[in-house]
């Protein structure tokens, strides 16, 4: 899923621009504020309030709400996308045009031909392009990923995620746009493949047209399953990943505050004299391990690895063509859903 960065040079800081200062772009003034690396430049948002909150943040940038302004600014070299979804094709080919490197939110886009003429934009234009695929640059999924890589696992059966929680309502998406792509772009990263059909289901209780609740299906070609629940009408905020593997079964459960990881010695095993399945398998009941694990904030190392891919000292593990991937899935989900669960090819 790694592409390496060509980007073009860079000043020994890189000055930045956020795009967005609102629910969680204000965590990107936050953090590329404090950034090594980093001269967080202008902050540009529509809504005095948020401009008022980046202005205690980041005191020596900008503040205005013209996106114009910013693109036309020789000062920005990278700009920061924290906007609607439906504001990302457009506002990424625009500062492409402009020069500038980027880092979009995701989803990257809300159609495959738009993610795919923002992807050769950057290459035409030789700049970087960056999702904000989060959980990419989290501890725990690095440590599942090593594990997998390694055979530490075995071989991976399925996996199933849970990503539900009691709001935060959107009118612009439904509730697997806005959720699903944590879940998908870690799947995608862990197993070094794209489904080949997804199915999804799901249903609209709280707002006409909008999907609160999903449940998201994802076939693999070498057999491999995996599926995702999503909802915003949940009792309770969860947001687990298990992977089960005939070696051990790993459970990554984000929403606790340390123990991110669970490893289970469990499964089937056979006698090696033994070449079939069947009444021969007995149930291996072995210890859980909680591994100990360094945590940094992934945001902190997300935005770290931006502007590190700018100046070239870094591969991206996010880019342009791995957020296109995570798009062609919603895409076929999308389409799944307006056809009541029937099987879609993601191509």
């Amino acid at each position: 899923m790694s592409t390496p960065a060509t980007p073009g040079a860079a000043p020994a800081k890189v000055r930045t621009a956020v795009v967005g200062a609102g629910y969680w772009g204000i965590n990107h003034v936050r953090t590329f504020a404090k950034l090594d690396g980093c001269s967080l430049v202008r902050v540009c948002d529509q809504a005095e309030k948020n401009l008022g909150r980046a202005k205690g943040l980041a005191p020596g940038a900008k503040l205005g709400t013209s996106y114009e302004e910013v693109l036309a600014d020789p000062e920005v070299d990278a700009v920061v996308l924290a906007t609607p979804a439906v504001l990302h094709a457009s506002q990424t080919l625009a500062a492409l045009k402009a020069g500038k490197h980027v880092f979009v939110e995701k989803p990257m886009s809300l159609t495959v031909a738009d993610g795919e003429t923002m992807v050769q934009a950057a290459r035409a234009a030789n700049k970087t392009l960056m999702v904000g695929h989060l959980m990419l640059f989290h501890a725990a999924v690095h440590r599942l990923k090593e594990m997998i890589d390694s055979g530490d696992v075995g071989d991976v059966y399925y996996l199933y995620g849970l990503r539900v929680n009691l709001g935060r309502l959107r009118k612009d998406e439904n509730a697997m746009w806005s959720l699903a792509p944590h879940d998908i772009s870690i799947i995608l990263y862990l197993l070094g493949q794209t489904p080949v059909t997804v199915a999804a289901r799901g249903q609209s209780y709280l707002q006409p047209g909008v999907q609160d609740v999903v449940f998201l299906n994802l076939e693999f070609g070498d057999g491999k399953m995996a599926q995702i629940q999503i909802s915003w009408l949940d009792p309770r905020k969860e947001r687990r990943l298990t992977v089960v593997g005939s070696k051990r079964m790993v459970e990554l459960d984000d929403a606790h505050p340390t123990e991110k990881l669970r490893i289970y010695d469990k499964g089937f095993s056979r006698p090696p004299e033994f070449t079939q399945y069947g009444e021969y398998l007995t149930v291996r009941q072995g210890d859980i391990h909680i591994p100990h694990l360094d945590l940094p904030e992934p945001l902190n190392v997300e935005c770290k690895h931006f502007i590190d891919a700018i100046r070239g000292t870094q591969t991206l593990r996010s880019s342009g063509a791995d957020g296109l991937e995570v798009v062609k899935v919603l895409e076929a989900a999308q389409r799944s859903l307006d056809r009541r669960g029937a099987p879609v090819g993601v191509g």
